[in-house]
């Protein structure tokens, strides 16, 4: 009994030291070597069409010195597309409505809803957009879905090459 307790308790701390030092992956744009955070921009919703998830494309000022306006408002811009096209009601958007209906909305559990596709195109646009524009520019846009689809949040960081000598 004893040496069976014994193997059982060895290869559970084994698992649970497993678990503790699991090696992390890094995101590319974590390699900035944690820059300072200098000021955040957000961008808030436009409630002019209701309560479909768009963003105002007005560009702000914070921003003059680092990006593009017009790049700024084709990011939005997309953005606001990326999102009508989640909201969308179509025939796929009813047809999964009532599949989720006759299957106790079990069918969830082995397929993902056109709403749930979208966001994760919305998702891979952003992390593209951060590596190719916002990044180079010491800026960082962040998923709306992080912040509850309230605010477009851009995180402007400090500019160190300034006086190091590069």
């Amino acid at each position: 009994g004893r040496s069976f307790n014994a193997s059982l308790l060895s290869s559970f701390n084994i698992g649970i030291t497993g678990l503790c030092f699991k090696k992390v992956k890094t995101h590319s744009l974590q390699d900035l070597r944690q820059p300072a955070v200098s000021s955040k921009v957000f961008v808030q919703r436009d409630y002019n069409s209701g309560t479909i998830s768009k963003f105002q494309t007005k560009f702000p000022s914070e921003l003059e010195s680092r990006l593009d306006k017009q790049q700024f408002e084709e990011t939005i811009q997309t953005l606001n597309n990326l999102y009508a096209e989640a909201e969308k009601l179509g025939g796929k958007s009813y047809l999964e409505g009532c599949l989720a209906c006759l299957t106790a909305y079990t069918i969830f559990l082995c397929m993902e809803t056109h709403y749930e596709k979208v966001l994760k195109k919305i998702s891979r646009y952003i992390k593209d957009q951060n590596e190719k524009i916002y990044a180079p520019r010491g800026l960082l846009l962040t998923d709306p879905i992080e912040r509850g689809l309230r605010v477009v949040e851009i995180t402007i960081f400090e500019d160190r090459s300034i006086g190091s000598g590069r």
